[in-house]
């Protein structure tokens, strides 16, 4: 039977080769790098951050799986096999990023770092709540993971829309597309989520210029920047100057152009600022162990596989 590999950097491989292990006993599983064995065996990868110019070295690979939301990371080796790039669509990861972007967006309509303050000061002081249907909330990108957060936003009772690249229609939201939509998209946001891909179009897109046009008089009681996708999407600087002079009210940011985060970044101190480590939507090897698998299976049964990435379009 055909090997799968396992190429992980930056994080713990061994629950990846335990899920597999017990989810597949009879596969051949292999472990960058201390136990490649024979390259030839090996028609599949599962890969986070592989190191560039290992997939070339597999003359029978047949596709690579990103253990993660993005392919980014497969995409900066130039060695890369012509195979298909899968991507992981999974109920666990979406529900994990939902959950993310409705726990920030409700920190910052509920003011919960000024009542967090607040509380250190043992000061007893109530301020206006507008209502969820009051504040607009944009989120930009509308894949699997957007299109669900949008959603939830909205059965919340805020007032969504959402942005793309190309024209998507989700019930109950108005739909920006392009580049004629995305002025108007920013003008009426207050809250902006940024869900999109990394592509060489999205580079730095979070920048001062984009910033200025959010909605900052509504009822949300600033603009605020939830960056959940990836770090190459912002450029650092300009979001801090966007909130030393009140462009922003404040900013949740998951994604960091260096990761880790330097201890050096004035992101760690700035007071209107809140900061995770990469860790929006979790990739559990629990459950999306048993996704790769399913689509290796289907694969060999003769099936397409599922949410292999366009490399024309970068996503």
């Amino acid at each position: 039977m055909p090997a799968i590999l396992l190429a992980v950097t930056g994080t713990d491989p061994q629950p990846w080769e335990a899920r597999l292990r017990a989810l597949a006993p009879q596969r051949d599983i292999r472990l960058w790098p201390d136990r490649l064995g024979d390259a030839a065996d090996i028609a599949y990868a599962c890969a986070w951050n592989a190191p560039r110019g290992l997939f070339a070295r597999l003359p029978r690979i047949k596709a690579i799986f990103s253990l993660g939301a993005g392919v980014d990371h497969l995409l900066t080796d130039p060695d890369l096999p012509d195979v298909p790039l899968v991507r992981i669509v999974d109920p666990d990861l979406t529900m994990r990023m939902t959950q993310y972007v409705v726990l920030h967006v409700l920190l910052h309509h509920r003011r919960y770092r000024l009542y967090d303050v607040q509380q250190r000061e043992r000061a007893w002081r109530e301020h206006p709540q507008p209502p969820a249907s009051a504040v607009a909330v944009g989120v930009m990108g509308l894949g699997e993971l957007g299109a669900h957060a949008a959603t939830a936003l909205a059965r919340l009772g805020f007032r969504v829309a959402g942005w793309s690249r190309t024209p998507k229609t989700l019930s109950g939201i108005e739909c920006f597309h392009g580049e004629p939509g995305l002025d108007p998209f920013l003008r009426r946001t207050g809250i902006l989520v940024c869900l999109l891909p990394a592509t060489p179009a999205t580079q730095g897109i979070l920048d001062l210029k984009l910033l200025h046009k959010l909605k900052r008089d509504g009822a949300a009681g600033g603009a605020y920047l939830i960056n959940a996708a990836r770090g190459a999407l912002q450029i650092e600087a300009d979001i801090l100057a966007a909130l030393d002079e009140g462009t922003l009210a404040g900013a949740t940011l998951d994604v960091f152009a260096r990761e880790p985060l330097p201890p050096a970044s004035p992101l760690w101190r700035h007071p209107k600022v809140t900061i995770t480590p990469h860790n929006a939507a979790f990739s559990d090897p629990h459950a999306l162990a048993a996704n790769v698998l399913r689509q290796i299976e289907r694969f060999e049964a003769g099936l397409p596989l599922e949410h292999v990435m366009d490399r024309a379009r970068g996503y």
